[in-house]
């Protein structure tokens, strides 16, 4: 398939990580990376000028996050993974798996709500209608695991596998509207796992857990399913530029192989994450256990005992 009419160059050279680091500047990714980047510093300043703190850990999450968008969509990287499945993988593993991780512990909708003016009574601003919409019936279904977990598998089975693929490979446009669909289906699949922000899907730590590994196998499943192919099963990369001096079975099962090992690496990430999240929870419950028992001399704990003594009672 020929890229070049979309500004895709098919005389590239062989590739190096050096040459796929090269700035390219894609105009779509940098002006979204730049402006979101943009909002955020605007609402950490905003707070900041009020006497607020903003935790430094989310919003160094946060820009991590945003720049490994921009890494893999705003270089070189974006042109070879046009013409080369395995880094075209590199792409939608970072950008579907590591940048909606990075972004999510950013808390950028907690940041909004904080950050946005309130437009007083019987008026709606943008405030109000983000409460509105992360309490709307739309959201509370697109951020339910029985809407996350079958997307996320779709995403892959059901894109690669059939013609669809090609299809969007062939222009600029559906190509970034690809790469979109890839960071917004990591969005709502790590969102209500993550739990940082708040959302209308909130499980318990454990059901969290759950949700995560029920999408993760199936992965590692599609790159096993690449690496053990015996002919290309793409279309767009079945005759790569003889330029690149690769063969394309090969590509494949190397690209195979990244969607296998990468499907490891969020598991963990977030994993720890919420191991995090779970014992600063409990911290939490103790310390307001413990102050409740301050204000009312531990009744609680008093009653348990005087229940213990009337059982006592009872056997005598």
């Amino acid at each position: 398939m020929d890229h070049s009419g979309h500004g895709m160059m098919m005389d590239l050279p062989p590739f190096t990580l050096g040459r796929g680091l090269e700035f390219s500047g894609d105009p779509f990714f940098m002006i979204s990376c730049l402006l979101g980047l943009g909002l955020y510093g605007w609402a950490v300043v905003r707070l900041r000028r009020r006497g607020d703190a903003w935790p430094v850990g989310r919003t160094v999450a946060f820009v991590l996050g945003v720049l490994t968008v921009a890494l893999v969509m705003c270089t070189k990287l974006n042109e070879y993974g046009m013409v080369m499945f395995s880094v075209h993988m590199v792409q939608h593993m970072v950008i579907s798996m590591l940048s909606p991780i990075l972004i999510l512990l950013g808390a950028p909708v907690t940041l909004a709500l904080r950050a946005l003016p309130a437009a007083g009574r019987g008026r709606k601003g943008p405030r109000e209608w983000l409460v509105a919409l992360l309490h709307s019936r739309y959201m509370r279904i697109i951020t339910h695991p029985a809407f996350t977990i079958p997307l996320f598998i779709a995403s892959l089975y059901a894109l690669y596998f059939t013609p669809l693929f090609d299809f969007l490979m062939g222009s600029k446009t559906g190509h970034i509207a690809m790469m979109v669909h890839f960071l917004a289906v990591g969005l709502v699949f790590f969102w209500p796992i993550m739990g940082v922000d708040p959302g209308p899907h909130r499980p318990g730590y454990v059901m969290r857990m759950l949700e995560l590994f029920a999408g993760m196998p199936f992965h590692a499943f599609f790159g096993i399913a690449l690496m053990m192919a015996s002919e290309p099963m793409i279309g767009t990369y079945t005759n790569p530029p003889a330029s690149l001096g690769i063969d394309p079975l090969s590509d494949q099962q190397a690209g195979g192989g990244i969607a296998w090992a990468f499907s490891e690496i969020p598991s963990v990430v977030v994993l720890i994450a919420l191991v995090y999240q779970w014992y600063r929870s409990d911290q939490r419950q103790a310390r307001r256990s413990d102050r409740t028992a301050d204000r009312d001399g531990d009744k609680e704990l008093a009653a348990y005992n005087a229940y213990l003594a009337s059982l006592r009672t009872r056997e005598q």
